[in-house]
């Protein structure tokens, strides 16, 4: 890996840049030096709960100067990926949010809110608003045979006082329900990579994926044909890294500790 080489970050937030409501030590230090060289942050995010405009908000409280257009959620790839396979036309029952759902609506997609016999496909987010009766119909339509998408296999969601569960947590319940297993569109999948790399011209040599999750960030990163790093500031340990299927290019304790290499790679002092 050529650090050097590098001007488009796609970095994952939410154990990587902050943890809940607190910002890393290293993390302004670690953006500033990657623009002041010309190069371009984009925030990835599996959390398909709050859109961009949410996640805008968030950093700028935390003292991160951002804008919509610097954001790419698993709602834009799973948007991508519904269109690109035909699917624009079909019904939708969404076990997410209302700021999913209304991301979706907006791009033109139509949801039902019953267990309808019309309905094509069950689309499962991170649901902050997640009832039993939502869990209930998607059982009744993924056993009547509709389609399982989900946006991200994240089994946990990073807190404060540690995790509560994801996406994933909650399709392995239906799946345990139902016997069925989702397609998931959001990371370890190269969507979001791939759309990132067509926002901003950029080829796969100068592009680095930075996350604490290796088996959605550094997946990603990895299907997508670019490299990425590991930091141990999130989810992961070393004992995951152990486990994985697909392995870092490196392995940081947090972005300080990449900041470092990053400065020696172009030659800084400090």
């Amino acid at each position: 890996m050529e650090l050097a080489e590098k001007t488009l970050f796609l970095l994952d937030m939410d154990g990587t840049l902050y943890l809940g409501d607190r910002l890393f030590p290293a993390t302004r230090d670690f953006l500033d030096a990657i623009r002041a060289c010309g190069g371009t942050c984009l925030y990835l995010t599996n959390n398909s709960s709050r859109g961009a405009d949410a996640y805008v908000k968030k950093l700028r409280a935390l003292g991160i100067a951002a804008q919509e257009s610097d954001l790419l959620t698993s709602v834009d790839a799973a948007i991508h990926y519904l269109r690109r396979r035909g699917m624009g036309e079909s019904l939708f029952y969404v076990c997410g949010t209302e700021s999913f759902k209304s991301q979706l609506r907006r791009a033109g997609f139509r949801l039902c809110e019953e267990p309808s016999e019309q309905v094509d496909a069950v689309l499962c987010g991170f649901d902050t608003e997640l009832t039993f009766q939502k869990l209930e119909d998607a059982c009744r339509l993924l056993t009547r045979g509709a389609a399982f998408l989900a946006t991200n296999p994240d089994w946990v969601c990073p807190t404060e006082f540690g995790y509560v569960p994801d996406c994933g947590s909650v399709c392995e319940m239906l799946r345990r329900a139902t016997g069925r297993t989702p397609v998931v569109i959001g990371k370890p999948q190269p969507e979001m990579v791939e759309l990132a790399m067509e926002r901003t011209g950029r080829t796969p040599a100068q592009t680095l994926v930075v996350g604490d999750r290796i088996y959605t960030d550094v997946a990603c990163g990895v299907r997508a044909g670019v490299d990425a790093v590991l930091v141990l500031s999130g989810e992961s340990t070393m004992d995951t890294v152990l486990d994985a299927r697909e392995h870092p290019a490196a392995i940081y304790r947090d972005v300080g500790e990449l900041l470092v290499d990053l400065r020696r790679a172009r030659g800084e002092r400090r």
